[in-house]
Parts: C-alpha cells; sequence; structure tokens
C-alpha cells in the first residue's frame, strides 16, 4: 500500500489580521557568494596539489529574473486589500424577546449588535471596479472596504457569491483601474513558475514565487460533494489574509484566485491551493448574466480506477474514470453512456479523476454540449452529450427565482446578496408567497426567512428538499427570522 502524506489541518486562509514576531533573514548577493566561491577555490589550489572539488551554485539567469519582476509589476496594482464588518445581533435574550421588547420602549430599544472585522485580498479583473475574491472573505458582510495599491479607498457592494465554489464578486464606483487578463489554467502545467500576490497579515501587496506542484487537487474543505473542488496545488508562499489574491503566471496573467493552504499552524507550510482562472471566469460570467450560478451536470456517478477497482472490474489499463450509475434524467442517459462505461475525457481534456471531472464540467452550463470520450469493452467511443441542470432540465436559474413547496404550502427564494448584507446571513429562503398548508394554519406570513429545516441550513430549492426528506418520524422542525432579523421564530409539526 502507498504510503500517502496527510495534512493535519487543512484550513482556510484566514480573514483575520495576524500579529507576531517575524525573523527577518539576510541573504547575500549572487556577488558576494560567486566572489565567496572564487576565494575558496584560490585558497585551495595554493595549499594542496591536486583542489577538493568545489560545489558551484546554479543561479536564475537575468532573463528569469526579468520575467518575475515584469509579472509582479503587472500584477501589484490589480490586487486589493479587502476589510470587512459583519454584524451579529445580540444574545438569545434579545434575539427571543427583540420585537416585544422594541413595542413596550416605544420603537427606542437599540438590539445590541457584535460587529467582526476581517480582512483579505481580490483581484481587479474590469476597469469599471469589478473585483473576484472568495467567498468566505465577504460572506455575510454588512460593510466591504476595497483599498487599492495607492492606498486609496472605495466601499464595495456584492454583486454575486457562491460558497459550493468559494467565489465572490464585488464592485466599486470606480473608472480606468489597472486590472488583470483571465489566461487559460487548462494549460497551466505542473512545474511551472507562478507568483501569489495579496495582503497577508495584513502586509499589502506581496508577491510570493513558487511553481504549480499539482492540478486537479480535491482538499474537502468547502463541504458535502456538491461543492466544486479542482484546486491548483503550489508550492508559493501564502497566509492568513492572502485568500482571494492573485495567482499568476510569468506573463502576468491571472491562472488562478488563492483560496487556501495545507497547514497545521494556520500560517504557510509549504503547500497553497488557488480556484483555476477557467472557473473563476466562468462563475463571474453567471454572476453578471443570471445574477446566480449556473451548474451543469453530466448526470452518472463515478469512482476514480484504483488498482483493486481494475481487478475487480476486469479493467486493463487504470486511466480513465469509472461510471457506477447513470442519473435517469441526466444527459449521460440520453446519450446513451451505460454503467461500467469509462470517461477518458470530455472536450479532449483527460479526466482521472473526480475532481478533474468536476473542473471540466464547472466551465460549461446546462445546455451545453460536450463529446465525451468512452471506453466500453475495449472499444474507443465519442458521444455528444448535452449538459443539465440538477433538476435534469436545460434552463437557468437565476438568484431569486421563486419555487413552490407543497410540503410547507408556500412559495420561495433564496435571499439576495444585498439581504444577505444587511442582515448579516449567508443562507437562507424568504418566503415569497404563503398558500394554503403548514405555514398559513400556523400563522406564518411572508414577513418570514427560513435559516433551517431539520437543522439543516438551506439556499435553495433543492436543499429545502433534502433537508424535508430528513424528518424524525414525519416530525418537521422549522427555524427563521423575520425580515428584518430582529426575532426568531422557531416551530415543529408532523406531516
Amino acid at each position: 500500500m502507498k504510503n500517502k502524506t496527510k495534512f493535519s489541518i487543512v484550513t482556510l486562509s484566514v480573514l483575520f489580521a495576524a500579529f507576531g514576531l517575524m525573523t527577518i533573514k539576510l541573504y547575500f548577493s549572487q556577488q558576494e557568494i560567486e566572489k565567496s566561491l572564487a576565494d575558496a577555490e584560490l585558497r585551495q589550489t595554493s595549499t594542496n596539489e591536486e583542489p577538493t572539488p568545489i560545489l558551484r551554485t546554479s543561479f536564475m539567469s537575468n532573463d528569469e529574473g526579468e520575467s518575475f519582476v515584469n509579472a509582479a509589476e503587472n500584477t501589484v496594482n490589480t490586487v486589493v486589500h479587502i476589510k470587512t464588518e459583519i454584524v451579529s445581533k445580540g444574545n438569545s435574550y434579545y434575539d427571543f424577546f427583540g420585537s416585544l421588547l422594541e413595542q413596550l420602549y416605544g420603537g427606542q430599544m437599540q438590539v445590541p449588535n457584535n460587529v467582526s472585522v476581517g480582512y483579505g485580498s481580490g483581484v481587479v479583473i474590469s476597469p469599471d471596479g469589478y473585483i473576484v475574491t472568495n467567498n468566505h472573505v465577504v460572506e455575510g458582510a454588512s460593510k466591504i472596504e476595497v483599498t487599492f495599491n495607492d492606498k486609496h479607498k472605495r466601499t464595495a457592494t456584492i454583486i454575486g457569491n457562491d460558497p459550493s465554489t468559494d467565489l465572490a464578486l464585488i464592485k466599486v464606483d470606480a473608472k480606468d483601474l489597472e486590472y488583470l487578463t483571465f489566461a487559460d489554467s487548462d494549460k497551466v502545467r505542473v512545474g511551472e513558475w507562478v507568483l501569489a500576490v495579496g495582503n497577508p497579515f495584513n502586509l499589502t501587496s506581496t508577491v510570493t514565487a513558487g511553481i504549480v506542484s499539482a492540478k486537479a487537487r480535491n482538499i474537502n474543505i468547502l463541504g458535502d460533494g456538491s461543492t466544486i473542488e479542482s484546486f491548483i496545488q503550489t508550492d508559493a508562499a501564502i497566509n492568513p489574509g492572502n485568500s482571494g489574491g492573485a495567482l499568476v503566471n510569468m506573463d502576468g496573467n491571472l491562472v488562478g484566485i488563492n483560496a487556501a493552504i495545507a497547514s497545521r499552524t494556520g500560517s504557510y507550510e509549504g503547500y497553497s491551493f488557488a480556484i483555476p482562472s477557467n472557473i473563476v471566469k466562468k462563475v463571474v460570467e453567471d454572476f453578471l448574466q443570471y445574477g446566480a450560478l449556473q451548474r451543469a451536470y453530466i448526470g452518472v456517478s463515478i469512482a476514480e480506477i484504483t488498482e483493486e477497482l481494475a481487478e475487480a472490474k476486469g479493467i486493463e489499463v487504470t486511466s480513465g474514470v469509472y461510471v457506477i450509475d447513470v442519473h435517469e434524467n441526466g444527459g449521460a442517459k440520453s446519450a446513451g453512456i451505460k454503467k461500467d462505461d469509462i470517461i477518458l475525457s470530455i472536450n479532449n481534456i483527460t479526466v482521472n479523476s473526480n475532481s478533474q471531472l468536476i473542473g471540466v464540467v464547472s466551465q460549461y452550463r446546462p445546455g451545453d454540449k460536450v463529446n465525451v470520450k468512452i471506453k466500453r469493452n475495449g472499444n474507443i467511443i465519442i458521444k455528444e452529450l448535452t449538459l443539465k441542470n440538477l433538476e435534469g432540465t436545460e434552463e437557468m436559474h437565476g438568484d431569486t427565482d421563486a419555487f413552490y413547496n407543497e410540503v410547507l404550502g408556500i412559495k420561495a427564494q433564496a435571499l439576495s446578496s444585498s439581504l444577505k448584507s444587511e442582515l448579516g446571513i449567508n443562507y437562507g429562503l424568504k418566503i415569497v408567497e404563503v398558500k394554503d398548508g403548514i405555514f398559513k394554519q400556523k400563522g406564518i406570513t411572508d414577513d418570514f426567512i427560513i435559516l433551517s429545516v431539520n437543522y439543516q441550513k438551506v439556499s435553495s430549492e433543492n436543499d429545502l428538499r433534502k433537508a424535508l426528506s430528513n424528518d424524525r418520524n414525519g416530525k418537521i422542525r422549522i427555524e427563521g427570522i423575520n425580515s428584518t432579523g430582529t426575532y426568531n421564530i422557531t416551530f415543529e409539526f408532523y406531516r
């Protein structure tokens, strides 16, 4: 059995500023080192007839050094410092009695707020002020302040954010800004040089260098199987505060958004992870065109081909991914893909793992057509497949599209980014209309936001459907708040 290196803790690159003692190492210049080596060689030849071989150091060429300088200069003015304020309501006493206390005190009762401050980075991607960052940098923020490299500040608003990709798009009122151009992350090669630019520990405009260590990494930090994890792994130093910063190639173009570190201490220990630029670009376009991420699915359950699986299934080659099951309403079934097929590539991009397949498919939308190369009984077959959404259709969904749930007897919609910021929350469903059903029986009006069902947070129609199916002997628990966030409501009922 192969030994696998395990990180004790995998942490998101944290928002908050960290202060401490830093050791500053002094490095000799290239000229000093070469002179020292030359002196040592001279001393050896003057004292020995057969001098001991000298181990010489290979230094970076001027061309390579110049590439680093150019890439850094092209990037530092496009990476911004982000400061957020997240307001949470006071203790449970005020949460429970909030509205009653306000009535008793004639509307003068001040419910205490707790304000926490976070920090991160962002990347300017357009001259008119669009900035991409991590969702975990800005989620739930009531105020977002952006500081540019020349020290001027702007207030930003959230255009769109998505936990499943850990990406967010914000905007400031500006023009003629320096911005980065997207590179094709599918063409990034393991071993090539990259620069990470961000604001670690609140130190603005910090540039570190490294190489691409691996691609399509899934490190299981974003949650369940509905998340998109296909990270670029690099050994460029990334620390708390780098979240949302740029990973650029030697041409100074964006290849990824820095998102996470692998660490036992919370600080950099050797490896860091970035969201590939092709995924970032597609998510940004979704936010701008539709107001929400548009997820596409092939419609299969797969397994990576291990030596054990290959032996059990009689598979000769371990490349590709093995199809365990084909979903009834998915595009794969319509295209004729079957159980026990091996998917080799999608649109000529090789897929040998679940994260590679997710990384490729996440660049497309429902309704897009892709060519899937499969291996079946030793034969290579190309299938044209139409991708679908989770509901098995080709429709696009906006962030505020309303849907009806017959179990609760309500029409609901996902919370808008502005309402999330206003309430200091990052999930929930707003009631649009109360029809005949349990909500009407309980006297719940459309001035209500569902936060959790059966102790599971809900943000979408799919979340609600899953949570309702997880009842306890028919008993369902609903938790929520009113639309101003001043009081909580919890109730239970039986189907």
